[in-house]
């Protein structure tokens, strides 16, 4: 008997100390300290190719420097570099089924200088139906790795050319999309389109890691992103988005989680801490990150998105995207058990926000990736608006929401559980 009450004592006092520790860590002044900094006025609003994100990237990778974290693979930088090519259409021909076909009646989107493609080519083919939404159907197109020949339907023909508006921006790479507006699905064709492609710009994730004492190539990811929209027309003396919650707040936990981390024993496996750049413009940040790593390898990833107001739920809960695709969400529960902190399933199902954060990428490849968030979606006063600003945001429950996060993490990170993973009848 004694025994047993030295050990519920020992326990117990574990228990107290480890509760110390994260409150010390954890708090609603330091959740402050690196919000209010990352939506400043000075940060421009951290869109991408601008000064103001540039100085975000130097803060996030000087707090990981602080922290102690090590690079990805060994680089030299926490900056994980990748090149944005914005190609310039020169000239285009066609035909189909042996018949020339109107140009304009063809979208190429490529970085690449010369594209001739035929039916032998080995493009996968695919197809717009009437009434989708021909921008959430191209995208997806998009993101998969092939090459594509898109049939698109000619009663879409009103949107047809703003596909154009994809060549913005492009993450460099070898990969083809061609978009045809016809009503038939050719079998015979012969595409040549030539760009320039010498306009290109450099963009960076902002990584660092932790490596795992005893399985090191499984990984666990704690991200968000940390570009936003920039500045704007003046509203009332204001032109700057600020993006407090959008999602300077995400940024914000993820680098708290990794000073947590690092100052506990060391993790089973490896967990990395990146912000992701380019989210607001189309997800590039995390599709390069996921072309680095084995998805196999990564056990799960906890995407961190706009917890800096209270859930529909009130304060000590979030909910979790794509809670039914895995059991994730279940241990998390578990792990949490005994505390007044609370994951529901996501209550905005025809958001569709499973796919609309850096989580999807990853999860479109099998692993248990989902966003974490609190964002009222039906009624969120300040989304995507110049008012998404620090005084928006409550510290004291971003705090608690970053507590739960770690704790919830635990048995993933010392590998004693590894979530389900996505299935592929899963994704829509």
């Amino acid at each position: 008997m004694k025994k047993m009450f030295l050990l519920l004592f020992l326990c117990a006092t574990n228990a107290a100390l480890f509760a110390q520790s994260i409150d010390e860590i954890i708090n609603a002044q330091e959740v402050e300290r690196i919000e209010k900094t990352l939506s400043a006025d000075d940060m421009q609003g951290r869109k991408v190719f601008s000064p103001g994100i540039d100085k975000a990237a130097d803060f996030i990778a000087d707090e990981f420097k602080k922290i102690g974290l090590k690079t990805l693979s060994n680089q030299s930088s926490y900056r994980q570099e990748f090149l944005m090519v914005q190609p310039k259409l020169i000239s285009v021909t066609a035909t189909l089924d042996g018949k020339p076909f109107d140009a304009k009646n063809v979208v190429v989107i490529t970085t690449q200088a010369e594209v001739n493609v035929t039916q032998l080519s080995g493009f996968q083919q695919g197809s717009i139906a009437a009434g989708s939404n021909i921008f959430e159907a191209a995208y997806d197109f998009m993101s998969d790795k092939k090459n594509y020949i898109v049939k698109v339907d000619t009663s879409l023909g009103k949107r047809f050319a703003a596909l154009n508006n994809f060549k913005r921006n492009l993450m460099q790479s070898g990969k083809t999309v061609i978009f045809v507006l016809t009503p038939t699905t050719p079998t015979n064709f012969s595409i040549v389109a030539t760009h320039d492609v010498s306009n290109t710009k450099k963009l960076a994730n902002i990584a660092g890691m932790i490596t795992g004492k005893k399985k090191p190539n499984e990984y666990v990811i704690f991200s968000g992103h940390y570009d936003h929209l920039g500045i704007g027309k003046p509203i009332k003396g204001d032109s700057i988005f600020n993006g407090a919650n959008d999602d300077a707040a995400g940024t914000t936990a993820v680098i708290m989680l990794a000073k947590f981390f690092m100052q506990q024993a060391a993790p089973k496996r490896s967990i990395i801490f990146v912000a992701f750049t380019a989210e607001e413009v189309g997800g590039f940040g995390s599709q390069y990150f996921s072309e680095q790593l084995d998805p196999a390898q990564i056990m799960a990833m906890f995407n961190i998105e706009m917890i800096g107001t209270e859930s529909k739920w009130g304060k000590n809960s979030a909910y979790i995207t794509g809670y039914e695709k895995t059991d994730m969400g279940e241990i998390l529960a578990k792990n949490l058990k005994g505390t007044d902190f609370t994951f529901y399933p996501d209550p905005y199902p025809t958001e569709q926000l499973f796919y609309r954060s850096d989580n999807a990428t990853l999860a479109r490849l099998g692993v248990p990736a989902h966003t974490i968030s609190t964002s009222k979606m039906d009624s969120e006063p300040n989304y995507h608006k110049l008012s998404d600003e620090i005084g928006t945001l409550d510290m004291n429950n971003m705090a608690k929401i970053i507590k739960a996060i770690a704790l919830s993490s635990k048995s993933i990170v010392k590998g004693k559980s590894s979530p389900s993973r996505v299935k592929p009848e899963d994704l829509k």
